[in-house]
């Protein structure tokens, strides 16, 4: 819950089918630390979210001193947006999250793992979004903590899950594991990165157990390639759950 200053629709079939498959990713290191995941090119979703019919009522800002510029976008059963990365490395204290790194540094997080404890911001890929205001309201859209978000910079795909909530007025932030899978600086005091980075969600879907990052990338993998397939919306989207025991 950082203050610093700084809906693809599936049929009931499909999504069972999402549940019952292998984890398909693949993450291979390269030499800037940056990892690739699943078989989606970065390319391929990108071509599905030109242009933005904006579902947002009005624009959010990337940090408190820049102008309003960044809508939130929906087609296809998605929400999307591309703006900034800001670190968010709010949480369970770890070495690389801790006040001593980070001076926005918060012990909570507005979802939890399924033991109740904050979300781990070194190790689990999670993405923030902007408290609900008269801007927009993300559980209407049907975005919720668990959610599957795909991440995209510099040609390379991150499954993520919604983790936390942000300020009401600014948009572009995700963790410290976020950003450094995806080669980004994930220092929360001097890292991130100032444009160029696409959040893709997919509405009314959850990870159980949150923490499960392997769970998102199965079922982000999954709701990926029917994206790009080109599968539309047909009236509400059911709940996607995955589970892990």
């Amino acid at each position: 819950m950082r203050t610093r200053t700084l809906a693809l629709a599936v049929s009931g079939a499909a999504l069972l089918a999402a549940v019952a498959l292998p984890a398909t990713a693949s993450s291979a290191a390269t030499g800037t630390g940056a990892f690739r995941e699943g078989t989606v090119a970065a390319a391929d979703l990108l071509a599905k979210v030109t242009g933005c019919p904006q579902i947002s009522n009005g624009l959010y800002r990337t940090d408190s001193e820049a102008p309003a510029t960044i809508p939130v976008c929906g087609k296809d059963g998605v929400v999307y947006w591309t703006a900034d990365m800001d670190i968010d490395c709010d949480g369970q204290v770890t070495s690389a999250c801790n006040t001593g790194t980070d001076p926005w540094f918060q012990a909570a997080t507005a979802f939890h793992q399924s033991d109740g404890r904050a979300l781990d911001a070194e190790r689990l890929p999670y993405v923030v979004v902007p408290t609900s205001s008269a801007i927009w309201n993300y559980a209407s859209a049907g975005i919720k903590g668990g959610g599957v978000v795909a991440v995209i910079h510099n040609n390379q795909v991150q499954y993520a899950v919604v983790g936390d909530t942000g300020p009401s007025q600014i948009i572009g932030e995700a963790s410290y594991a976020t950003a450094r899978a995806l080669g980004i600086d994930p220092d929360p005091s001097t890292g991130g990165t100032a444009a160029g980075v696409t959040y893709i969600f997919f509405p009314n879907t959850t990870v159980l157990p949150i923490e499960n990052h392997e769970a998102a990338v199965t079922l982000g993998e999954t709701l990926a390639k029917q994206f790009v397939a080109g599968f539309r919306q047909r009236g509400p989207a059911p709940e996607g759950t995955v589970r892990v025991r």
